[in-house]
């Protein structure tokens, strides 16, 4: 099996390959995030000219994507230092939760002032 596997292109990858693999996904990462941000500003730009219904799917996606990256981010990282002495004692996760809820605050009021602005 481990011969087939193999042949088909599956084996454990050294560090050259496991540093391009990372380099291409994050490549693809920052493309998506950024398409995604664009659709959104379009989306945006259709109901300021054209007073269609906003599409919140690009925006949804493109927040959502960026949650799952820092999480993930964070995790690994507590994880990677959970028994190391040397780690700061502050967990970083008070840091960024207090981060994540100062965003939505921010952008909550952005929108809340876009949406009354066009109400006018």
């Amino acid at each position: 099996m481990k011969k087939l596997l193999k042949n088909l292109g599956f084996h454990k990858m050294d560090e050259m390959e496991q540093s391009i693999l990372f380099k291409a996904q994050r490549n693809a990462y920052l493309f998506l995030e950024f398409a995604l941000i664009i659709w959104a500003f379009y989306e945006s730009y259709k109901v300021l000219t054209h007073h269609t219904h906003l599409n919140i799917i690009p925006s949804m996606l493109a927040v959502s994507g960026l949650a799952i990256q820092n999480w993930s981010q964070l995790i690994m990282t507590h994880n990677a230092v959970k028994g190391d002495e040397e780690s700061p004692k502050a967990s970083p996760l008070f840091k960024t939760l207090f981060i994540s809820i100062f965003v939505a605050v921010i952008t909550l009021i952005i929108s809340n002032i876009v949406i009354f602005w066009m109400m006018k």
